[in-house]
């Protein structure tokens, strides 16, 4: 049946919530035999570009001329470098410096989360070269002492990076402590279960497969609902100056 235009999906100035019903796919440059989900880019006022690649089998993902963050949602990949060579399963993520030549090509169909940024040196700070990893290698934490709300670092926390992308579980029933309001842009992708995301003055409920993303000062709370875990891929800009 016709939805008649109603979505979930909603378009602010300072936050965005996109819903699979309105995913467009579409061509890029950088990907042989397959399609990209743009979810949010400089169009839009975003620092960063974020899409989910679909490749299909034989499917690849080659350079740009940003850095690049990648996540394996689905299927698997093989990431190669002029000097290495890394299988990536579901959960394996790489991290890929500016500059870098290097290919990834899908075994079969195979869903990626994608962000690009272009990187900001600072004085004195080596940038970051390659890392791979996969997220269940990586120990979790609690957030501000809540057991029931864990925390995976998958980039370093090093001055030398310019972004960090985490993911986030919450147990059914747990939220974030308070209300935020801070100068860190997000791109937030949300993996499995849902819950309420309050972003500016609305209050969304979202659910895995749902993209948000969140300017500068958007005041922003999350809590989760259910009976399963909830949990997202979220990326923030960090380390360096307001002014740039």
């Amino acid at each position: 049946m016709h939805n008649l235009g109603h979505t979930r999906s909603s378009n602010w100035s300072d936050h965005l919530l996109q819903t699979p019903d309105t995913f467009v796919r579409t061509p890029l440059p950088c990907i042989d035999r397959g399609l990209a989900i743009v979810h949010v880019s400089p169009a839009n006022g975003a620092g960063f570009t974020q899409y989910t690649a679909e490749l299909e089998a034989g499917g690849t993902l080659s350079p740009t001329p940003a850095q690049r963050f990648i996540y394996v949602l689905s299927g698997e990949v093989d990431l190669a470098t002029d000097s290495s060579f890394q299988p990536l399963a579901v959960g394996g993520y790489a991290y890929v410096p500016a500059g870098l030549p290097h290919t990834l090509t899908a075994h079969h169909a195979t869903r990626l989360a994608v962000i690009e940024k272009s990187y900001q040196p600072v004085d004195g700070v080596a940038a970051p070269g390659l890392q791979t990893g996969n997220e269940t290698s990586i120990p979790s934490s609690a957030l501000m002492n809540d057991t029931d709300l864990q925390v995976r670092m998958l980039l370093p926390d090093q001055p030398a990076f310019d972004f960090a992308v985490n993911t986030m579980t919450y147990q059914p029933g747990a939220s974030l402590s308070m209300a935020e309001i801070h100068v860190m842009e997000h791109g937030l992708l949300m993996l499995e279960g849902g819950g309420i995301y309050r972003l500016g003055d609305d209050w969304n409920p979202v659910k895995a497969g749902d993209f948000i993303w969140m300017a500068p000062y958007c005041p922003q709370w999350f809590g989760a609902l259910g009976k399963s875990p909830a949990k997202y891929l979220i990326y923030k800009n960090c380390n360096r100056h307001p002014i740039g």
